[in-house]
């Protein structure tokens, strides 16, 4: 169980790395500081719930040589920093707010890098699929949950040109690319390293493939075509199940991942 909670932990780190960039690369000029302001309370409810969470877990995460304390204050400082980042976009302070998207960030991927257990890393190129398994995770759950909530965003604000959205949109399928080879890269490794493979781990893996990379891609490639009619209605849809679709992809490649650094 505590497991299980750790895995939460690492994924709400990536979610929070990969959104908080995303909003940050996002032109303020072109999208209203409420947008901000909102999607910053959600990341300090998301890391509050991983402090909670790494508390629960403390003991699993010192039996693997993590710095339980490090991870928990990691949580709780985004926590406190997405909350006085809202505060900021309030008032509208563009710079400051954009300034405090990208310590959010930072700190995120510090959290994710800290929640890895890196001792399966032996080697250079162990550490550096690791890395990338992060990052590019973290900018999949990231621009597609941004997208989405900036389609939403455009129910309160029609005016706002679709620049942004696409470029959110080009963003989560260019993170797609870059998980389904990493993803390809990490299968081949663990197959090469395996003496038997069960039925069971091929089930898990066309589950992620199909529905977290395929899936996503697919879904990422409606919402630009949709886009392109324009009808934001209708591309905030497929961008909510393209939400759930990488959010499974991303927890069944973490739990086949279980004990190594690269993704599955």
């Amino acid at each position: 169980m505590d497991d299980i909670w750790l895995v939460l932990v690492q994924f709400v780190f990536r979610l929070t790395f990969g959104m908080s960039l995303a909003m940050a690369v996002t032109p303020s000029s072109l999208v209203s500081a409420g947008f901000y302001r909102v999607h910053l309370w959600v990341l300090m409810g998301l890391n509050t719930f991983a402090a909670l969470a790494a508390y629960t877990c403390r003991s699993a995460m010192a039996s693997s040589d993590l710095p339980a304390p490090a991870i928990t204050g990691i949580a709780i400082a985004l926590a406190v920093i997405s909350y006085i980042g809202a505060v900021v976009w309030l008032y509208e302070r563009k710079q400051i707010g954009a300034v405090l998207l990208y310590i959010v960030a930072v700190l995120g991927i510090v959290g994710a890098g800290l929640a890895t257990s890196w001792s399966q890393g032996t080697t250079t190129t162990g550490i550096v699929l690791g890395l990338c398994e992060l990052v590019s995770s973290g900018l999949l759950l990231g621009a597609t949950m941004a997208a989405m909530f900036l389609g939403h965003w455009y129910l309160n604000t029609p005016s706002m040109t679709l620049t942004p959205l696409k470029r959110l949109v080009a963003m989560m399928i260019i993170a797609v690319i870059l998980r389904s080879i990493l993803a390809a890269v990490g299968l081949w490794i663990h197959l090469g390293a395996a003496d038997a493979v069960e039925t069971m781990f091929w089930v898990w893996i066309a589950a992620r493939w199909i529905l977290g990379l395929l899936g996503a891609l697919m879904m990422a490639l409606l919402a630009w075509y949709t886009l392109k009619v324009p009808n934001t209605q209708s591309a905030t849809g497929i961008l909510y199940a393209g939400v759930i679709v990488v959010f499974m992809g991303e927890l069944f490649s973490q739990l086949l991942s279980v004990g190594a650094i690269y993704t599955l």
